[in-house]
């Protein structure tokens, strides 16, 4: 017994390094900028144009339309409005694993909304994600990435929300299970991945970088949906960038990563898909990526867009292996015979799609609606193939490229068919997803 303590003592120790390096894994994870190297400073310190606040092109503007830019630019609008609602009025649901979550209010109203709010509440909120009673906030409140913005901006952000009709619409309240409802939690959560800390621009690079990384990481919170998630539900920042999800929808890898991110991307096509939605051979933006352009970056200016499209542009790539090759040229075959497939899946789509898409998978009528070369058709889970098939793609007024929702035509098993059906067709892999899998899309 005595010969065996040695050895129990050494197991013990390792069990125990083990689990604190876990825990270091876990809970210690890189700052936003930390891949970038160099030294971060304060921005007093930085030589060269400030890279927070408006573009130069904006500077001369009067103060609402600066806050309004900003609040562009952090796309508040998609989140805080719901579907068919008031702008800004809240109310949009946000179901998870754990219960459905509604935003609120931040019209200017003053019992349901933020308009008796202070100056230092809103700041304490948007930096810190403690609301106006104390009360924790959830991160569905992008504040750890929100914490990057400067007092100066969510202060514009504050002046503009206050410019806008007050709507009296009460806030509703979450369904959150048990312990998921103990918003206490959320403090201890902000205490290791909110670091409740300005932008500090790194001095090694230039300003246009810097104003691309304020955006990215701050303002336009891109790695909220584009990184994937640790199991405390913090974002990976060890995998910056590499995918993640949104609403049930896949948010695909933005790294530079040629094969399964945006390396083999232009900063041309960077630019055009960012400011219209579409970029010529890469497909369309749909779903929470399509409101992104709509509400947000498709009104920043083109200095803007070219400062976001540097910064990606030095992103680590990260290799995705859920993600494949693309496929090769589109079927020449423009007709339904000999178009193979599940027989369901081709009958769906000759009576439903083909119209548009086209046999071959270029478009039969413009170039946006080209199947062949869109990520979500290379996508072996097929997600974003069904979640567009469901709930279709922008309105008629405002998107570039308007796809009908067809949510109430077809049953769980035929959206799955034509899934498949798509992807086997213009696809590198086919998927193979049921009506289970179809069914929960539908409940997200």
């Amino acid at each position: 017994m005595i010969a065996r303590r040695p050895a129990l003592l050494l197991l013990a120790a390792a069990v125990l390094i083990f689990l604190a390096v876990v825990a270091w894994r876990l809970l210690v994870l890189p700052s936003a900028l930390s891949f970038a190297g160099g030294t971060e400073v304060d921005l007093s310190a930085y030589v060269g144009a400030s890279p927070t606040g408006v573009p130069a092109e904006l500077a001369g503007a009067d103060e609402l339309t600066k806050g309004k830019y900003l609040t562009e630019a952090s796309d508040c609008a998609a989140c805080h409005t719901a579907k068919e609602g008031k702008p800004y009025a809240g109310g949009r649901p946000f179901k998870l694993p754990f219960g459905t979550i509604y935003t609120p209010n931040i019209t200017p109203d003053r019992e349901t909304g933020i308009g008796a709010w202070t100056n230092a509440e809103f700041l304490r909120a948007v930096h810190k994600g403690i609301g106006r009673r104390g009360e924790r906030l959830y991160p569905a409140l992008p504040y750890a990435s929100y914490t990057l913005l400067t007092d100066a901006d969510v202060l514009a952000i504050r002046r503009y929300l206050a410019s806008l009709p007050a709507v009296r619409q009460a806030n509703l309240p979450n369904t959150f299970s048990f312990p998921f409802s103990q918003r206490w939690l959320m403090g201890l959560w902000s205490a290791f991945f909110s670091p409740n800390k300005r932008f500090r621009p790194v001095a090694e690079r230039d300003a246009q970088w810097n104003r691309g990384a304020y955006l990215v990481e701050a303002a336009g919170h891109c790695g909220e949906c584009h990184t994937p998630r640790t199991v405390a539900q913090a974002m990976d920042t060890r995998r910056k960038f590499a995918g993640g999800q949104a609403e049930g929808w896949n948010a695909y890898n933005i790294t530079a990563d040629r094969l399964s991110g945006i390396g083999a991307w232009a900063a041309q096509d960077l630019s055009t898909y960012l400011t219209t939605g579409y970029a010529p051979g890469h497909g369309v933006a749909s779903g929470p990526m399509a409101e992104v352009v709509e509400l947000s970056t498709s009104r920043m200016t083109p200095s803007d867009i070219a400062a976001m499209v540097a910064y990606l542009k030095t992103v680590p790539p990260v290799s995705t292996k859920e993600a494949p090759a693309m496929a090769g040229p589109a079927p020449t075959i423009a007709s339904a015979g000999s178009a193979g497939g599940d027989p369901a899946g081709r009958r769906l789509f000759e009576g439903a799609c083909a119209s548009c898409h086209a046999w071959t998978g270029r478009g039969a009528i413009t170039p946006d609606q080209q199947l062949t070369g869109n990520r979500a058709v290379n996508d072996r889970t097929a997600a974003n193939v069904a979640m567009i098939i469901l709930d279709g793609s922008g309105s008629p007024q405002h998107a570039r490229a308007y796809m009908p929702s067809f949510r109430s035509s077809y049953s769980d098993a035929e959206i799955a068919a034509v899934s498949n059906f798509v992807t086997a067709r213009f696809g590198s892999r086919p998927s193979r997803i049921g009506a289970a899998d179809v069914k929960k899309m539908r409940d997200q």
